[in-house]
C-alpha cells in the first residue's frame, strides 16, 4: 500500500484523473490524503467532489477555506463571490448528500508513526493551511475536534452564518463561543503570515516578499515538537519553503492558476505532478 498526499484540487477534475493515472493509483490497495479545497475557481468542482467522495475509505481530506465557503453559501446564507464556480454543486440533484459528506470532513488528520518513511520519524499531520508553532499536535487536534463537533451538530447553520471575520486574530485560551470557533477556522484554513505573538495577517496572500512588517511565514518559526506537516492553501510558494524551520511539505502548486497538481509519496518523499490544463480563471 502506498499513501499519496495531493495538493489543492479546486475543481481541477481532469488533472486529478491524470495524476491518479500517473500514480497507478488503486483504491483497493493505495490511499490518498487530500489537503482540502476540493472545490471552487476551477472548471469542475462538482466532479471533484463526487470523485473524492466515491473513493470512500481510500481517500481522506481535510476542510479548506473554499470548502467551508461552499458550506457557508449553501447552508449559512452567504453570497457567492465573483469568480466562484460553485453553481453546479448548488444545483446538483445529489447536492445534499455531497454537502453532508463535505460537512463531516475533519480539519486535521494525523498518523501516529507516519504513513511512510523517507527517513522521517514521528507523527505525520495534515491540515489545510499549516500548524501554528505555539500549538502542539495534541492541542491542535483538540481544537479541530471542537469545530468538527459544531459543524456536525444541530447548530451548524447558525455558526456558518457567523463564521466569516478577521477577529480575533490571535489565539487566547479564554476565547469562547463564535470568537473561539472563528479563530480555529482561520488558523486551520487561512493562515499564511503570523507575528511573534501568533497573530494572523489576512491582507497578504502572495509570495514571501508580501509579508507585512513584523510578520513572517508560519513555517519560519521553530516548534517545540517535530511533526511532519503536510499543507496546501499557499499556491504562491510553488511547493517551496525557503527559510523553513519545521519539517513541512507545501503541496499547493497552483493547478487552478495554470501551475501543476502535485502528489507526494509519503513512503519515499518523491513528488509526482501533472500540468494544469486551464488558464487563469
Amino acid at each position: 500500500m502506498t499513501t499519496y498526499a495531493i495538493g489543492d484540487l479546486q475543481g481541477c477534475h481532469r488533472e486529478f484523473l491524470e495524476l491518479l493515472e500517473r500514480l497507478d493509483f488503486e483504491p483497493r490497495r493505495d490511499r490518498l490524503w487530500l489537503v482540502g479545497d476540493l472545490v471552487n475557481r476551477g472548471p469542475d468542482s462538482l466532479a471533484c467532489l463526487r470523485e473524492v467522495m466515491a473513493l470512500g475509505e481510500a481517500a481522506v481530506t481535510v476542510l479548506g477555506n473554499h470548502d467551508l465557503h461552499l458550506l457557508a453559501v449553501a447552508r449559512g446564507g452567504e453570497s457567492e463571490k465573483r469568480g466562484d464556480t460553485l453553481s453546479a454543486i448548488l444545483e446538483a440533484p445529489d447536492r445534499e448528500r455531497l454537502l453532508d459528506w463535505l460537512q463531516s470532513r475533519p480539519l486535521l488528520v494525523r498518523a501516529a508513526a507516519g504513513p511512510g518513511g523517507a527517513g522521517r520519524g514521528g507523527e505525520t499531520v495534515m491540515t489545510h493551511a499549516g500548524l501554528p508553532p505555539r500549538w502542539s499536535v495534541a492541542f491542535a487536534a483538540d481544537l479541530a475536534g471542537e469545530l468538527e463537533s459544531r459543524l456536525r451538530g444541530e447548530h451548524a447553520g447558525a455558526f456558518l452564518e457567523r463564521m466569516y471575520g478577521n477577529e480575533p486574530s490571535r489565539w487566547r485560551d479564554d476565547l469562547e463561543g463564535v470568537d473561539r470557533l472563528r479563530m480555529i477556522v482561520n488558523t486551520f484554513t487561512r493562515m499564511r503570515f503570523i507575528d511573534a505573538e501568533g497573530r494572523l495577517d489576512f491582507t497578504a496572500k502572495e509570495g514571501l516578499d508580501s509579508a507585512p512588517a513584523g510578520f513572517a511565514p508560519w513555517f519560519q518559526y521553530p516548534r517545540a515538537d517535530d511533526p511532519w506537516l503536510l499543507f496546501g492553501h499557499w499556491a504562491a510558494l510553488q511547493g517551496r519553503l525557503p527559510g523553513g524551520r519545521v519539517r513541512a511539505e507545501a503541496l499547493d502548486t497552483g493547478c487552478v492558476w495554470g501551475g501543476r497538481l502535485t502528489a507526494l509519496n509519503l513512503a519515499n518523499g518523491e513528488r509526482i505532478s501533472v500540468p494544469g490544463r486551464q488558464d487563469h480563471p
